[in-house]
């Protein structure tokens, strides 16, 4: 692929991620980006086969995102595991309200090729990072490591959901996800003693 191919791609994506923050996963079809991207409305295939494999690409780009801003937090933190998961929390939840129609892309992969364009390699990171301070928050824990990680990430996924539609607001009382956090932190890791 020449340089030129190489620029037309990446500025699919980047419509694409532009969109789809502005306008949600609807938006995201190939004539809206061809559109966008000033080209012909067949001119994405030629770099994307199919339309889901343009949806991973965009997606990968969201996961990388995340991943940054995990890793930028979490660096060169003293914190303890469970508050560097606090503040994985903060930034999942942080990206989710901010960027909601990349995070609803993200997760779905229903629509979206795993195996396609290393979104598996993309996405993978940021839930071992989980899996890690949950390793080291919880060092004789009731299952294993990864089990506790992915019921943890269930519900900050689904705080993430439900405080974006405003029904957690309304159904808990809280006007912050501080004690959400916090409630999520105790219920797959114990109760904090410090």
């Amino acid at each position: 692929m020449n340089a030129q191919d190489v620029g037309l791609r990446a500025r699919l994506v980047d419509v694409g991620v532009d969109l789809v923050n502005r306008e949600g996963i609807s938006a995201l079809s190939l004539r809206e980006i061809a559109r966008r991207a000033g080209v012909s409305h067949g001119a994405p295939r030629r770099y994307f086969p199919t339309h889901l494999a343009l949806l991973s690409a965009i997606a990968r780009q969201g996961f990388a995102e995340l991943t940054g801003e995990v890793g930028d937090a979490l660096r060169d933190s003293q914190a303890s595991p469970r508050a560097q998961l606090m503040t994985l929390g903060h930034v999942y939840l942080g990206f989710a309200l901010s960027h909601r129609g990349m995070f609803e892309l993200m997760f779905r992969h229903d629509l979206l090729r795993s195996d396609h364009l290393g979104l598996r390699e993309t996405s993978l990171p940021l839930f071992h990072t989980l899996v890690d301070l949950v390793t080291r928050a919880q060092p004789t824990p009731d299952a294993p490591p990864p089990v506790v990680a992915g019921a943890l990430w269930a519900n900050l996924h689904g705080i993430a959901q439900l405080w974006g539609w405003g029904s957690l607001q309304l159904a808990s009382g809280v006007a912050d996800v501080e004690p959400l956090l916090h409630a999520a932190l105790a219920a797959h890791l114990g109760a904090d003693d410090s």
